[in-house]
Formats: C-alpha cells, sequence, structure tokens
C-alpha cells in the first residue's frame, strides 16, 4: 500500500520535472537574450539531475544512478561555466567594436582652459545654463 503510494509520487515528480525542462527547453530557444539561455540550460541541467535521482529511488537496487546524478550534475556545471565564458567573451568582442566604430571625440582645451565645444555652443546659445555656469567660472 505505502510502496503504491510512493510509486505514484515519483511518478508525479517525474511528470512535473518533465514538464519544468520542456518550459525551459522552450526558453532555451525562445531567448531574447543570451543569459536567459545559460539560465534555461542550467534550469535543464538540474531538473534532469533531480529525475535521475527521483528514478533512482522510484526503481529498486538501481542506486548506481545517483552515481551517475552526481557526474551529471559536474557536466552540467562545466557547461554553464563554458557557456558564461562564450557568452562574456562575444559580449566583449561587440562592446569592442562598437566602440570602434564610433570612437569618442576628444578635444584639447585652449590655451585658457576654455573647451572650444562648450564655448561655440554658449556663443550659438545652445550650451545648457550649466555649462553657460561653469565656463564663465562659476560652480
Amino acid at each position: 500500500m505505502i510502496a503504491n503510494a510512493y510509486q505514484i509520487l515519483y511518478t508525479i515528480a517525474l511528470i512535473v520535472l518533465a514538464i519544468g525542462c520542456l518550459m525551459a527547453m522552450i526558453r532555451a530557444i525562445k531567448g531574447p537574450r543570451i543569459a536567459d539561455r545559460v539560465v534555461a540550460v542550467n534550469m535543464i541541467g538540474t531538473m534532469t539531475m533531480l529525475a535521475i535521482a527521483v528514478l533512482s529511488m522510484a526503481l529498486p537496487h538501481q542506486s548506481y544512478l545517483l552515481d551517475v546524478c552526481l557526474i551529471y550534475v559536474m557536466i552540467s556545471f562545466l557547461a554553464v561555466v563554458v557557456l558564461s565564458k562564450i557568452y562574456i567573451t562575444v559580449h566583449m568582442d561587440k562592446q569592442e567594436k562598437a566602440q570602434n566604430a564610433n570612437p569618442m571625440v576628444s578635444y584639447a582645451p585652449t590655451e585658457d582652459g576654455e573647451d572650444p565645444q562648450t564655448a561655440a555652443a554658449i556663443e550659438e546659445g545652445t550650451a545648457s545654463p550649466a555649462a553657460q555656469s561653469v565656463q564663465k567660472g562659476g560652480c
């Protein structure tokens, strides 16, 4: 009687984990960002590990599944670390390319310490009041 109740509980747990894995798979495919995909892959790995642990409890004399579960956890962890490293590298390359495409305009102040761009904006009347105050020697 109790063994039958445990089998029902294990079956329900496996069904819930399978639904969770499917939902995480949809998030991994759909995105929208790479970080969402990495988290979804991590969730899939965690839920798979839980499913293996539940199976080791549900199947009699299958305790070796716990060893498989531990190995799977280590592989899943390494996969997330590698995906994170790839994501960081791609992100840094994109930032570097964007910075090279739009370098910041550098300028040199005039001999009296005035900023030529701000001085031109003040003359045109397009500078902000704060820039006008700073240019005139105010705080």
